[in-house]
């Protein structure tokens, strides 16, 4: 019988997208034929993993896990609402967040590797993705994820949609209420001070915008026009008005609008140093299937080979 080399194991799996124990079994059975061991694993898991890898994930959920002041914020990704439901799916999901926070890898490459079974697949991360892929028919992803440790922890989750860590010095409910907070504001940062400077920069070219269609109004309407000074007032008006809107301790508490966030949390004696919020598929462009166009596209192929 031919040796099962490392090589032959790796070719299988970049052509069937299968589990790397999956590829190994398949090549023993075939001998180290690769056409044959190739049609073993289509069998075994159809030809759905393969397919799938190219897909496009942007649906999925978002998971904490925190262990006194470890944890980890994860989002795994797929293709369709329906999986996000499914058992298998977020049995991955939970695994590997706990995997996060429990060895800190560095980066997704390093998670994948991590040693985890589950439905009959392993013996790593990796290989039960790519079986749990193979099995449910979609793709899956692991998108980002962020290792806390050395703070308090709070974490509030939105459905699985929505996922909000907070490490914070103080109160633990003051916390809670402030992950919560930031789940239904969104902000971008702590304070004024630390909204990145691209975004200043885009709400800013969008305040001067503004501004260049007021003037170009009142001219045709034959208003005066304002000054440049008074211009460029309204516009860092606009600019300081998107700061407070934006940054967490300058909000409007959402359980008592009359308070801001930095004022609800000196009244409970709690800091909040920082805060990660993941949003599931934000920035994930999504495949919109046309129909229509894609009929008249197999129509126009017909004719053309007709």
């Amino acid at each position: 019988m031919a040796a099962i080399t490392a090589s032959m194991v790796a070719e299988l799996r970049g052509k069937t997208d299968a589990p790397m124990m999956e590829c190994k079994k398949a090549l023993t059975e075939a001998g180290g034929d690769m056409a044959k061991a190739e049609e073993l694993l289509r069998v075994k898991l159809g030809s759905k993993a393969g397919k799938a890898a190219s897909r496009v994930t942007a649906e999925g959920v978002v998971v904490s896990f925190i262990e006194g002041q470890t944890g980890a914020l994860l989002e795994v990704n797929c293709e369709t609402d329906f999986v996000t439901k499914n058992d298998s799916f977020l049995a991955l999901a939970k695994g590997a967040v706990e995997l996060i926070a429990k060895n800190n890898p560095a980066d997704v490459a390093a998670l994948s590797a991590l040693p985890y079974a589950q439905d009959g697949f392993g013996p790593t991360l990796e290989d039960v993705r790519a079986g749990l892929i193979g099995k449910i028919g979609e793709n899956m992803s692991f998108r980002r994820f962020k290792y806390f440790s050395g703070s308090k922890l709070a974490s509030y989750l939105h459905g699985t949609r929505i996922g909000v860590v907070v490490e914070f010095e103080g109160d633990e409910v003051a916390a809670k209420d402030v992950a919560m907070h930031i789940a239904a504001m969104k902000p971008v940062a702590l304070t004024s001070a630390d909204v990145p400077a691209e975004l200043i920069a885009k709400e800013r070219s969008v305040a001067a915008a503004k501004a260049a269609e007021d003037a170009a109004t009142a001219v045709a309407a034959g208003k005066p026009v304002q000054s440049d000074e008074i211009v460029a007032k309204r516009v860092e008006g606009g600019v300081q008005k998107y700061l407070k809107e934006v940054s967490l301790f300058n909000q409007a508490f959402v359980k008592n609008d009359k308070q801001s966030v930095e004022q609800m949390l000196k009244a409970a004696g709690t800091n909040v140093k920082a805060f990660t919020l993941y949003v599931v598929g934000e920035g994930i462009e999504k495949k919109v299937d046309d129909f229509a166009a894609e009929v008249a596209a197999q129509v126009a192929a017909a004719k053309a080979s007709a």
